[in-house]
């Protein structure tokens, strides 16, 4: 099998393995160019993951901590990117858009330490190339039944009141309401009786840098019998993620692509298992990526016609953390 499969030779392989019942892994970039498939009998030995890992608070400790020190993008740059993304809106082509941005960061980063220490519901390391710790569910499909959790919003956990004050911001709840009604619509693609089943909770990711909380939804709906034999068609459906794309997609990613002006790659990817018979996956946004001798992590934030530029600049660098204490 290639290393690297297009969008049309993943969906077979899915199809196949899921029709097999074969346990496989899959690493999905934002532009769907370089798809990784693998058997999880013949895993590669420079791929590491864990779905689902434990996230329970620990006591800190001071041999754990991860000190970043990182360059912030210029403010005109980023001012440059939320202006033309902002008259986009204005013009009606986008309701919502996730805009994101690399950061130059130093400090001890030792990928592979990262991962070990590291607490994330989904964790990836790739040698040399990447390390992922992410918070957010993609998709979870157990017995027929298909879930979804998009995280909107986030906010600094050691400001007084911060949930209460994330719960009735209105910029948030609007754009809380449109990336759950853009899930309910892509589940609906493939499943039926979809329903929101929960609405915007709070979940609170614990760091050595800032402590934040992040506010999802849970969605679910049913999925047809012997939906496995079609696994690849059903997944790809429903890509790129809503939460890191926008509303309308398909002319928000155009969007994205003329705003970032570099792929996204991995970033805002997605990795998860099938393990014969269920699927968990996650969504990759939050990276350390290795270009030659430097590292870089990118992170951004949805904007919308409510949407203050400072205050955008802001959260894309507050969501530059590791999860370790």
């Amino acid at each position: 099998m290639p290393l690297n499969l297009n969008k049309e030779q993943a969906i077979k392989q899915m199809n196949s393995f899921g029709a097999q019942g074969i346990p496989f892994f899959f690493l999905i970039d934002f532009e769907m160019k370089k798809i990784q498939i693998h058997e999880i009998e013949k895993m590669p030995k420079n791929i590491l993951f864990e779905i689902n890992h434990n996230t329970k608070k620990h006591k800190h400790s001071p041999k754990g901590k991860i000190k970043l020190e990182y360059t912030p993008i210029k403010k005109e740059i980023y001012f440059q990117a939320f202006n033309k993304v902002l008259s986009e809106i204005n013009y009606g082509n986008s309701f919502l858009l996730n805009l994101t941005f690399p950061t130059p960061i130093k400090g001890s980063l030792d990928l592979k330490d990262i991962y070990k220490k590291s607490r994330a519901r989904y964790k990836l390391w790739i040698e040399d190339e990447l390390v992922v710790f992410s918070p957010e569910t993609f998709v979870r499909i157990k017995n027929d039944t298909i879930w979804s959790y998009p995280m909107k919003g986030t906010i600094d956990a050691s400001i007084a009141n911060a949930e209460e004050i994330i719960s009735k911001d209105q910029k948030e709840i609007a754009e809380h309401f449109t990336i759950v009604d853009l899930i309910r619509n892509d589940l609906s693609m493939v499943a039926t009786n979809v329903e929101v089943t929960k609405f915007r909770y709070a979940e609170r990711i614990y760091s050595s840098q800032r402590d934040l909380f992040q506010i999802s939804s849970e969605i679910k709906g049913q999925l047809p019998d012997g939906f496995q034999n079609n696994l690849g068609e059903l997944f790809f459906t429903m890509l790129p993620a809503g939460s890191i794309s926008g509303a309308p997609k398909k002319k928000t990613c155009e969007i994205i692509r003329d705003a970032e002006g570099i792929d996204r790659g991995y970033y805002t990817g997605i990795a998860g298992v099938f393990d014969g018979k269920n699927l968990d996956s996650g969504v990759m946004i939050r990276l350390i990526e290795k270009r030659d001798d430097d590292y870089y992590y990118r992170s951004g934030g949805g904007i919308t016609f409510q949407s203050d530029a400072e205050i955008e600049y802001h959260e894309l660098l507050n969501k530059i953390y590791v999860p370790i204490y």
